[in-house]
């Protein structure tokens, strides 16, 4: 037969059509890690447009249900053509670790470019940063594309009590991907939201108090909520600089990793970062990526009050949590039950603690200091942020105006940080030092058990949380690892052991609006 025939062109054609099909299906970007992106470039299967352009789409589908982008950067074709443009120049092997990965920022986190860094505010619509925050500069360096920003709760969650968490009047309300009924919580809410409905591929958010690890475990995703100032607030719209910490929101715990890996080090912009660059491991956190990592850990089990929903029998959190109590015990982690921390009741009370007063004195000052060092902005005072609101919004602002108001600040932050450090010492630092523990576990989820969270936040010490199961609704909820002061090389190897023994993570199932 003739290779000019007819017949021999369209069998031609069906053919490669076959080949061409079995190769675009082969590769999914939905889900996809950070090592499935970069083999697709590098095998030539993928480009950074392409996926810039999945991401794009994909938040114009799902946004206008699930509220958790504020803004694209509408550079981000542009970057994703320079990254490809890149990577055909360049000798293989020697791009950056996450060349061409495109992230969305939570929208406190400051970017030097087109996009605007509000906190959810309409106050800040229109400032000009001095700079990129300095984990950004660390992104940019390490070749990640900046998709856009993250909705957040309007001031990292400082504005009012009375407001649900993923709340900011510049989107409104996040929902979460799992059951939209249901909020995101914690102020990294848009962070959460869009990992976990593939609207990006990485996240940052940044956590005061629950606001990394909540939003992931009830999303489905992991968090990384670094020991405070194992990654730089530099540029980042602060809440409390004794307390805040930046950290991945991602799909994998190898993904956070490679995330965290990019953004750890010492900033010169924050004092912090100089000393904790003693926890940072000679090499790179990846080392811990270790899939037996549970083997000969020593987990403390704090069941009152973090594992009471746990005695209602038959639950379907309880049972998932014995199975995972049993799972780890399988995988070789030897399990100390039945501990308490001294004094968890005035831990837990942000009150009592003085955590809530400690905030409230630090948050004027630290945000006075951002407002006044903007290149350009319509508010430069806490004082004109509620003057401000009041002109153009009806939503409480009560903790605002708090910290505006509150007098002897200096002479309260004080006492408050004494008590937070004693009860520190005195509780999770004797437990841990008492029986030798690497880490203490506990479940996580939005409406029983999140307080462990606040054990972390008010001695400044890192936790991962992992996805751990739905309840009877479908909402996700996570299990939590945390220990002291720069022991992320150890709950890495936790929290990956768990993750490699379970895989409990599915996406979500979401009915896009018809636009």
């Amino acid at each position: 037969m003739s290779t000019n025939s007819p017949l021999v062109s369209i069998l031609l054609s069906i053919l490669l059509c076959g080949f061409f099909t079995k190769i675009t299906i082969a590769f999914s970007i939905e889900e996809a890690t950070i090592d499935d992106l970069l083999l697709a470039f590098k095998q030539k299967n993928l480009t950074s447009r392409q996926l810039v352009q999945f991401y794009l789409d994909q938040i114009s589908r799902l946004d206008p249900i699930l509220l958790g982008v504020i803004e694209v950067n509408p550079d981000s074709l542009d970057l994703a053509d320079k990254a490809d443009q890149e990577r055909e120049a360049k000798v293989p092997g020697s791009l950056p670790s996450l060349h061409g990965i495109p992230i969305l920022l939570k929208d406190n986190i400051a970017t030097k470019d087109k996009l605007n860094t509000t906190a959810g505010s309409y106050a800040l619509l229109g400032s000009v940063v001095p700079r990129d925050a300095g984990v950004v500069v660390k992104l940019r360096k390490a070749g990640a594309i900046i998709l856009g920003k993250a909705s957040m709760s309007e001031w990292a969650g400082f504005r009012s009590r009375y407001l649900p968490s993923g709340f900011c009047e510049r989107k409104g309300q996040g929902k979460n991907p799992y059951v939209q009924s249901k909020g995101p919580c914690g102020s990294s809410s848009g962070s959460g939201i869009s990992v976990a409905a593939n609207m990006a591929a990485v996240s940052l958010g940044t956590e005061t108090d629950h606001s990394i690890l909540c939003p992931a475990s009830v999303n489905s995703v992991v968090g990384i909520k670094p020991t405070v100032g194992l990654t730089s607030r530099a540029g980042v719209i602060p809440t409390s600089p004794r307390q805040d910490t930046v950290g991945p929101i991602c799909r994998t715990v190898r993904d956070a990793v490679y995330m965290l890996d990019a953004i750890v080090g010492v900033d010169y912009d924050d004092n912090a970062t100089k000393d904790a660059a003693q926890f940072i491991p000679p090499s790179s956190y990846k080392q811990f990526l270790n899939p037996n990592g549970l083997e000969g850990k020593r987990l403390g089990i704090v069941r009152k009050p973090f594992f009471e929903f746990i005695n209602d029998e038959g639950s379907v959190l309880a049972l998932a949590f014995e199975r995972h109590l049993n799972t780890l015990r399988q995988k070789g982690a030897i399990l100390v039950d039945h501990l308490e921390i001294s004094n968890i009741d005035e831990i837990l009370d942000v009150t009592a603690s003085g955590e809530l007063v400690a905030m409230l004195a630090e948050f004027k000052p630290a945000l006075n200091a951002y407002l006044k060092q903007l290149v350009k902005s319509p508010v430069r005072t806490l004082a004109d942020i509620i003057a401000f609101n009041k002109k153009f919004s009806d939503l409480q602002q009560e903790l605002l105006e708090e910290s505006e108001s509150m007098e002897g600040a200096d002479e309260k932050l004080n006492v408050a940080v004494e008590n937070m450090n004693k009860l520190s010492i005195n509780g999770l630092e004797k437990l841990v030092r008492e029986h030798n523990l690497d880490a203490l576990v506990a479940p996580y989820d939005m409406e029983r058990s999140s307080g462990i969270s606040t054990v972390f936040a008010i001695g400044g010490y890192p936790g991962i949380t992992v996805p751990a199961g739905y309840d009877t609704t479908g909402l996700p909820f996570g299990i939590c690892f945390g220990g002291l002061k720069g022991t992320e090389p150890k709950l890495i190897e936790i929290a990956y052991g768990f993750e490699q023994a379970t895989k409990i993570r599915k996406p979500p199932v979401i009915q896009a609006m018809s636009l």
